[in-house]
């Protein structure tokens, strides 16, 4: 069996007028994580990618920190969700940049409730596909890693593209994906063994490369 490990992003600029940006943490813990395969050394027969900039800069730090490593493939079948859409979908009015915890929490419930309505077709948030469409595009993702990949495979996405693979392989229902999305960290690392029948889960949201005391404060999810 081939390994598939698929990796969030590092912590992007949430707050920030573009989120689809690394923050200089996020640059850190995707070289980080690099470092750390380089050390036991890990190599990437393959490498999948989402298109978003946050996922290409992702990769570059993770390659940066492990040396060589193939070219990736980018599939937009993993990229994230617009959380702002799926926001405006339900709540119309404008919301302000979260400036304290409370306002975060805030922020993080009323995305519960919009992922919950646009995973029910309820909602169809402005410039997006459906959940359906969603949904099939990670699968095709997985499907290719089944159908064309061997031994080592690295896929570099989001929390939700992730989340909702890992939903799949264990038959969850859509509740069980919006639960594993909102707890996914920065950089975090889910494990699959694949043959070309199946994915396996065997790992989910690990931080290996952050693990030591000295780098707890690096741990971050959103």
């Amino acid at each position: 069996m081939g390994t598939l490990y698929l990796v969030r992003h590092g912590q992007a600029s949430f707050g920030a007028a573009d989120y689809d940006q690394l923050s200089e943490l996020g640059a850190r813990q995707s070289r980080l994580l690099g470092d750390y395969w380089r050390q036991r050394g890990q190599r990437f027969d393959a490498v999948l990618t989402g298109t978003l900039k946050r996922h290409r800069q992702t990769f570059a730090g993770i390659a940066a920190g492990l040396g060589e490593v193939p070219t990736p493939t980018e599939m937009p079948g993993l990229n994230e969700y617009d959380s702002e859409a799926l926001i405006r979908a339900i709540h119309p009015a404008p919301l302000e940049k979260p400036r304290d915890a409370e306002m975060v929490r805030s922020h993080f419930r009323l995305l519960r409730t919009a992922l919950q309505a646009w995973m029910r077709g309820e909602t169809a948030p402005q410039g997006m596909p459906s959940y359906a469409e969603f949904s099939a595009g990670v699968a095709q993702a997985l499907a290719h890693v089944r159908e064309r990949c061997e031994g080592q495979v690295l896929i570099v996405s989001s929390g939700g593209p992730i989340s909702t693979a890992v939903a799949q392989v264990l038959q969850a229902p859509s509740d069980t994906a919006i639960e594993l999305n909102l707890r996914i960290r920065n950089s975090a690392v889910t494990e699959f063994s694949f043959n070309p029948k199946r994915h396996v889960l065997q790992t989910f949201n690990g931080l290996p490369h952050l693990d030591p005391p000295e780098l707890s404060a690096l741990v971050t999810s959103a």
